[in-house]
């Protein structure tokens, strides 16, 4: 029973915490700007009362734009139970592999842009145009930067990956995990549609993304986006403090040793959910020209974290 426990244990505390986690990070820079700010729960509340209301589709729209948010919902949820979030020995072992999980990721996104594309509509083909030239440079860096660490480790199964860093903790000091890590956060900044990439909180039509993909949505299929992109986020910021400081993880089915892991992990992805916030407030959209040369910056340190491993192993 140890694998459904940790994955009702890392389900329940990602789908109830990612709204949560935004809201603390809205509430946050709202306060930094001088706002008073709408409350760390305004997120759950927004996705109840979009859950009451009638869901309605374009004219014209197909199945791709009915199914999108269940696609995207359903991935996440898998991820959500491949990646070692809380114990290192998540519960779907056959998904944890790396490049699954990307896939995975990936197949939500491809989605939610044929989706924009169904629509019929300006901004949601430009939505997707704009989000397929991100994910087609995001993609290979999130690759090749945890492929970075898996080299020393022989595998690219995401726990074996962590039960090598919280053996040797030296490892995370180590030019290669150095390297990867820069390469990943801006990665995930890129992947989730924050600042300086994209503005998860802007309507104007000239610069959105994600927005523009999703304008057509209501109701209980705006409430699932919402909700996924949420949780994108919390699954994003979790692999990242876990290949990188994966210290309070469980590495035993011991009830104590999943509460603390529990707490430590929640504990972690809100502190550098509080930075990434912070660090927005005084981040300025880039022009959209610019953005691949931001993501191909990282690549290069994705690709040189590989050289490195390669070197010092």
């Amino acid at each position: 029973m140890t694998g459904p426990v940790v994955g009702v244990v890392q389900l329940l505390l990602v789908v109830a915490g990612a709204p949560l986690l935004v809201g603390v990070m809205r509430q946050l820079r709202a306060r930094m700007e001088g706002r008073i700010g709408a409350g760390v729960g305004q997120p759950w509340r927004d996705v109840r009362k979009l859950l009451a209301k009638e869901a309605i589709a374009p004219r014209g729209t197909g199945p791709v734009f009915r199914f999108a948010p269940l696609v995207l919902v359903a991935t996440t949820l898998v991820v959500t139970m491949a990646t070692p979030l809380v114990a290192v020995d998540p519960p779907l072992g056959l998904f944890a592999d790396l490049f699954a999980v990307v896939a995975l990721l990936t197949l939500g996104t491809v989605a939610l842009a044929l989706a924009g594309l169904d629509t019929g509509t300006a901004f949601g083909g430009m939505g997707a145009s704009r989000e397929m030239t991100i994910i087609a440079l995001v993609e290979p860096t999130l690759l090749v930067a945890i492929l970075a660490l898996s080299v020393r480790v022989g595998s690219t199964d995401l726990g074996a990956i962590v039960s090598s860093t919280l053996h040797e903790p030296a490892l995370v000091v180590s030019p290669v995990s150095l390297l990867a890590a820069v390469a990943l956060t801006v990665v995930i900044i890129a992947e989730t549609g924050r600042l300086p990439v994209d503005n998860p909180s802007t309507h104007l039509e000239l610069t959105m993304v994600h927005e523009a993909m999703v304008l057509e949505y209501a109701g209980p299929d705006l409430a699932l986006v919402e909700l996924a992109s949420a949780m994108r986020l919390t699954v994003f910021l979790g692999l990242l403090v876990n290949l990188f400081a994966p210290w309070g993880i469980a590495t035993d089915p011991h009830p104590a040793a999943l509460a603390v892991a529990v707490v430590v992990f929640a504990l972690k992805v809100l502190a550098v959910g509080g930075l990434l916030a912070v660090g927005e407030v005084f981040m300025a959209k880039l022009r959209l020209f610019r953005v691949p040369e931001l993501l191909a910056g990282s690549f290069l340190l994705a690709v040189l974290a590989v050289a490195a491993s390669f070197f010092l192993a």
